[in-house]
C-alpha cells in the first residue's frame, strides 16, 4: 500500500509499504478515508525527536472496517469508525480510570501508545491506505454510516478532544475569561471548546494572521504577540486582573515575538503572568524529556526555566499531559451530529495522500493559509 514515510528532517515521501494484517483476534483492519497532519507530526518532520527514517506517520485516522479478527465482538466489516490517537487496552489501571493516554499495556516500559509516533509503540501510522487497529472494540468509535461530517469526525481522533482536554485541565466554567496561547489547530480547538463550555470571553494569542482571523471568526479576541507583550494587552482587556483560566496549546517549540528564536518556557511563563491569582492552567501543548534541537543544553534535556515561585505566589493550579481521547470523543461526536459543534472550520486543505510531501512543507512553514490538512487516501 501507499503511505507517508519519514525520510530525513524536512522530508517525507510516498512509499510502498507492507499492507497491515490481522495479528491478534482483537484487531481490525481499517481502510483509511481521512487522515490528518498534526502539529505533533511536525516535531518529527523537523528532526526534533529521535524518529528514524522509515516510520509511517499518521495518528489522526478514520475509515471503514475491511476485516475483523475472530475475537472482535462489537464491530463489523463496513462499519465507519474513527480511532483515538491513543492506542489503549481498556483494562489496565490507567485505562480503567479513564486515563487512556497513559495505557500501561500497549507500550511496555512506557505509559501510553500511539499510531505512527516515535517511542509510542510498534503501531504503524495511518497516513496510508490501511491501518491495523489493536484492541479494536475499545479503540474504535462508531460513526453514522451515511458519510456525513467527514471533516468534522476525523478531528475526533486528536485535536478536538485535545483542545477540549486543555479546557478540562483548566476547569473552564461558564462565564469565565480564558486565554489560549497558540492558535494552531489545537489552540483553535481549545478556544472553540472554551466557548462551547460557556466562557464569557476567550483571548487567542498567536502571530500568524490566518490563525488569528480564524480565532476571531469563532468569537475569540485575537492577540498578536508580535505587536507587543500579550500579558499586558490581555490585562488591559481585563481591568488589570488577568484571565480566570489559561491554556498552553504551543509546547516546547515556543518562539519570541518576532519569531527569530525559540524560548521553550516563554508560553508557560506568560501563562503564569496572564492568569489571575488562584486561577488554573491547562497544558496540553507538547513538552518532551529530550529535545535534540533545543536552544541550550538544559532545553536539550527537557529542563526549562519556569517561574515556579511566581506560580506558587499566585496560588495557581496546573494540569498537564496528553489527551485521554476516549474520555471525550463520544460526547463530542454526538455534539457534531446534533449540530452543536462543527470543528471542521479549522480545516484549510483537503488533499490526496500523494500531495502529503508538499502539504508537510507548507504546513511547517505556516504559508498559504495552511492551518489544518486532511488527506484522503
Amino acid at each position: 500500500m501507499k503511505a507517508v514515510v519519514y525520510q530525513e528532517p524536512f522530508s517525507v515521501a510516498i512509499n510502498e509499504v507492507d499492507r497491515p494484517t490481522i495479528q491478534h483476534p482483537n484487531d481490525v483492519i481499517v481502510r483509511i478515508t481521512s487522515t490528518a497532519i498534526c502539529g505533533s507530526d511536525l516535531h518529527m518532520y523537523e528532526g526534533r525527536t529521535a524518529a528514524e527514517p522509515g516510520i509511517v506517520f499518521g495518528h489522526e485516522n478514520m475509515g471503514i472496517i475491511e476485516e475483523t479478527g475472530s475475537g472482535v465482538a462489537s464491530l463489523n466489516r463496513g462499519d465507519r469508525v474513527v480511532m483515538p490517537f491513543n492506542v489503549a487496552c481498556g483494562f489496565c489501571k490507567n485505562c480503567m480510570a479513564g486515563n487512556t493516554g497513559f495505557c500501561l499495556t500497549v507500550n511496555p516500559g512506557f505509559a501510553g501508545g500511539a499510531y505512527g509516533y516515535v517511542a509510542m509503540g510498534p503501531y504503524t501510522g495511518g497516513q496510508a491506505e490501511y491501518l491495523r487497529v489493536p484492541f479494536a472494540d475499545f479503540n474504535c468509535l462508531k460513526l453514522p454510516a451515511d458519510g456525513s461530517h467527514e471533516a468534522d469526525f476525523v478531528l475526533l481522533a486528536d485535536i478536538f478532544p485535545t483542545g477540549y482536554h486543555g479546557c478540562e485541565l483548566a476547569q473552564v466554567s461558564p462565564g469565565e475569561s480564558v486565554v489560549v496561547y497558540g492558535a494552531g489547530p489545537v489552540g483553535l480547538m481549545a478556544a472553540y471548546s472554551a466557548l462551547l463550555r460557556g466562557a464569557a470571553r476567550v483571548f487567542s494569542v498567536d502571530r500568524v494572521p490566518e490563525r488569528l482571523a480564524k480565532a476571531e471568526e469563532i468569537g475569540a479576541t485575537p492577540i498578536d504577540f508580535s505587536a507587543g507583550d500579550p500579558v499586558e494587552m490581555i490585562k488591559e482587556h481585563t481591568d488589570g486582573e488577568g484571565t480566570d483560566k489559561g491554556v498552553d496549546a504551543v509546547g516546547y517549540q515556543a518562539q519570541v515575538g518576532d519569531g527569530s528564536k525559540e524560548e521553550p518556557a516563554i508560553v508557560l511563563n506568560s501563562l503564569i503572568e496572564t492568569v489571575r491569582p488562584t486561577g488554573r492552567l491547562g497544558v496540553p501543548g507538547l513538552y518532551v524529556p529530550a529535545d535534540p534541537g533545543g536552544p541550550n543544553e538544559e532545553a536539550k534535556k527537557g529542563m526549562l526555566l519556569v517561574s515556579v515561585g511566581r506560580m506558587f505566589e499566585k496560588g495557581q493550579v496546573i494540569g498537564t499531559g496528553q489527551c485521554n481521547v476516549k474520555r471525550y470523543n463520544r460526547q463530542l461526536r454526538d455534539m457534531i451530529i446534533a449540530g452543536r459543534a462543527k470543528p471542521s472550520f479549522v480545516v484549510s486543505h483537503e488533499l490526496s495522500l500523494t500531495e502529503a510531501p508538499d502539504a508537510y512543507r507548507k504546513f511547517d512553514q505556516r504559508i498559504e493559509g495552511y492551518t489544518k490538512v486532511v488527506l484522503h487516501p
